[in-house]
């Protein structure tokens, strides 16, 4: 009897854990509940009567202790998982295009400015005497340094008296070197034998006509050389009105606009043992009128340089600068009266004078031979 107590006993605690496990599992489903379960309250199992130890029987293997139910072992409830939140939708980016390289420009050589056109003239007058020959090879020797330039001879070519052997034998031997770029002027000394015929059939064509020695030519950069005769008696004078002063005028006419630059043998001005002459002052005055800038003479062998002054003598910005170059090489002679408007002058020194004449302007430089301490140089615009 007492066993089939127990046995119920022991069967009502089993179901009441049975009983208190389901409604544990019915709650931690309840909706709202979070999944989490209420801690359970311990589950008293009913009291069965009080029995001795002689009155409980060895229970059977697998079946459990009187007096502490083992519940079922249950497993916890599974939680309801978060959705993971939908992510938004990026935009379709569009691909970005590919960058292609700036080509660089083909590098063109920048063109070098063209040159301004310019013309050199170097010379002198006054060249060679038989004894002093070797001051002429001198000045022959600074010429020939500034090569493929065109010479000019401001007369006395031969200073002793222009005999054909002198040509030969003493020119020729120095400045005839470069004869064939060579545009000479008649001198004095050079009509001493036959009225020039020697002067004339040395240089041949390039003297002008012969008989006359009066020729013009251009050059570069806009210039117009007139060539003149200063042996007036030789050419049926020099005055206004006279054969070769008409053949100026019309030649300066018939070359409007140009820079004009003027040479004989005899000059107008000078400082040296012949002074002044007042012969080519009609010359002057239709170089002055047609705007001339330069006029080149020997004679006196010296250097001078005069300020621009009209065909008296006054100093004028717009008249013409004269320079005597008589330093070609066959002697000396001095400085006697200062001129008015003389710039610089030097007795002592042989040379040659180097004209560059640009477009709207002038340089000058005066070269000594070896052993020359005397220079002179500068530049001045043209009056057109």
């Amino acid at each position: 009897m007492v066993r089939k107590r127990r046995a119920i006993g022991l069967f009502v605690t089993a179901v009441g854990v049975m009983v208190a496990s389901a409604a544990l599992v019915a709650w931690g489903a309840r909706p709202g509940s979070g999944g989490t379960l209420p801690t359970p309250t311990a589950v008293i199992a009913q009291s069965s009567p009080t029995l001795s130890s002689t009155d409980v029987a060895t229970p059977t293997a697998g079946a459990p202790e009187s007096g502490s139910a083992t519940p079922a072992a249950t497993s916890s409830p599974t939680a309801t998982p978060t959705p993971a939140p939908t992510p938004t939708p990026r935009p379709t980016q569009a691909p970005t295009p590919t960058r292609k390289p700036t080509p660089r420009p083909t590098p063109r050589p920048t063109p070098k400015p063209t040159p301004s056109p310019s013309a050199v003239l170097v010379g002198a007058g006054d060249i060679c005497r038989v004894d002093t020959i070797a001051d002429a090879a001198k000045t022959a020797a600074l010429v020939s340094a500034i090569s493929s330039t065109r010479v000019f001879t401001l007369g006395d070519n031969s200073n002793d008296s222009g005999t054909a052997d002198q040509y030969a034998n003493c020119y020729e031997p120095t400045w005839g070197a470069f004869r064939t770029r060579t545009s000479p002027t008649v001198g004095n000394h050079d009509m001493m034998t036959a009225d020039g015929a020697p002067y004339y059939a040395y240089f041949g064509s390039a003297a002008g006509a012969a008989g006359s020695g009066f020729y013009s030519y251009n050059l570069a950069a806009n210039w117009h050389v007139v060539v003149l005769n200063a042996i007036c008696s030789e050419v049926g004078g020099c005055d206004a009105g006279s054969a070769e002063e008409t053949w100026l005028k019309t030649d300066l006419a018939a070359n409007p606009g140009k820079h004009i630059l003027a040479m004989w043998h005899i000059p107008e001005f000078s400082s040296g043992q012949h002074g002044n002459s007042t012969v080519y002052q009609a010359w002057w005055d239709d170089l002055y009128t047609a705007h001339a800038d330069l006029v080149l003479c020997g004679h006196d062998h010296i250097y001078e340089r005069f300020a621009q002054q009209s065909s008296t003598g006054a100093a004028d910005p717009n008249g013409i600068r004269e320079f005597v170059v008589g330093t070609g090489g066959a002697n000396h002679t001095t400085v006697a009266t200062i001129r008015a408007n003389s710039e610089i002058r030097n007795d002592a020194t042989f040379g040659v004078l180097k004209l560059t004449l640009e477009l709207h302007s002038y340089s000058w430089q005066f070269i000594p031979v070896e052993g020359g301490d005397f220079t002179d140089s500068g530049q001045a615009a043209t009056h057109s």
